[in-house]
């Protein structure tokens, strides 16, 4: 399946070839591919590694931040987090960064495999809570660690009001104007005046691996950068209720950060509807679900 522009063609054949060039301890070992996100595409090495592998060139630099700060996260993180065991460089056959990590076992958070969704929605805010304190050692916002959901709302709006005009016809009318209600109450709201902090990006529900029905571990930091905290709290909304409003609590969040977090939602889901909708039907899924609970929160 080809999502972007540019994509390099991975397969069992090119992952094979990389890790005999530069991992020949590993090139024995069982290889099955492991599943395909926006970013990345992931193969399971044996037993204990996960392969990941950029869709695109330009893609290379989140990786690259991973392998630089992750080391430095899980040191300060309760919740197990990715470990590099190896970092690949660019070849003729594939021309871009790549890496392998340590395999961590879990299932996705979903209905089947959550115990208990207000438990689990304090678990995840006791994760984000651990990871705003964590000191930034030097980082700052710029470059690979700038990322526009750490920002304010309204230098978004252009493209923003542009993803919700596309989705019109795709989703129907009444469901882009109420989430454009949402998101035009987001932007009426004074800016935050919050510290920057880290920002994991992206917790949605599978870069959250569930271990004995709690959160176990927090996967894909692609995303990772310095900003302000309201946008981390957008992807709750694709959590049901019962976890959002222990999530809530357990960070203590007011109302107008809420709300900032709820049209943070809205944008997060109307572009990855827009942009996914004829080449990723999983993560067109994904928003609409998002979709479904913002307008019934």
């Amino acid at each position: 399946m080809t999502v972007h522009d540019g994509e390099i063609a991975i397969g069992e054949p090119l992952v094979r070839e990389l890790l005999g060039e530069q991992c020949p301890q590993w090139a024995g070992l069982p290889l099955r591919q492991a599943g395909a996100g926006t970013e990345n595409v992931m193969f399971r090495l044996g037993d204990g590694l996960l392969v990941r592998l950029p869709r695109t060139t330009d893609r290379s630099g989140a990786l690259r931040k991973e392998v630089r700060w992750l080391p430095r996260l899980a040191a300060r993180l309760s919740s197990r987090i990715p470990a590099v065991s190896y970092v690949g460089t660019p070849t003729a056959s594939y021309p871009a960064d790549w890496a392998v990590f340590g395999w961590i076992d879990g299932a996705e958070a979903g209905p089947s495999t959550v115990g208990d969704w207000a438990v689990f929605g304090a678990d995840l805010a006791g994760f984000v809570r651990e990871l705003h304190t964590v000191p930034l050692d030097g980082a700052e916002r710029g470059g690979d660690l700038s990322w526009y959901r750490g920002g304010h709302l309204a230098p978004c709006d252009e493209w923003v009001g542009r993803a919700l005009a596309e989705c019109r016809p795709l989703i129907g009318g009444s469901q882009v104007d109420a989430l454009a209600r949402v998101w035009r109450a987001g932007l009426a709201l004074p800016e935050s005046g919050a510290r920057h902090v880290w920002l994991h990006g992206d917790l949605k529900p599978t870069n959250l691996l569930v271990t004995g029905r709690r959160l176990g571990a927090v996967i894909d930091f692609g995303a990772l950068s310095v900003g302000l905290p309201d946008a981390e709290h957008a992807t709750v909304w694709d959590l049901p209720g019962a976890a959002r409003e222990a999530y809530r609590s357990g960070l203590g969040l007011d109302e107008v950060t809420w709300m900032r977090a709820r049209a943070w939602a809205v944008a997060v889901a109307v572009s990855g509807i827009a942009y996914y909708w004829a080449t990723f039907p999983e993560f067109v899924a994904e928003c609409r679900a998002r979709v479904a609970f913002i307008l019934e929160s």
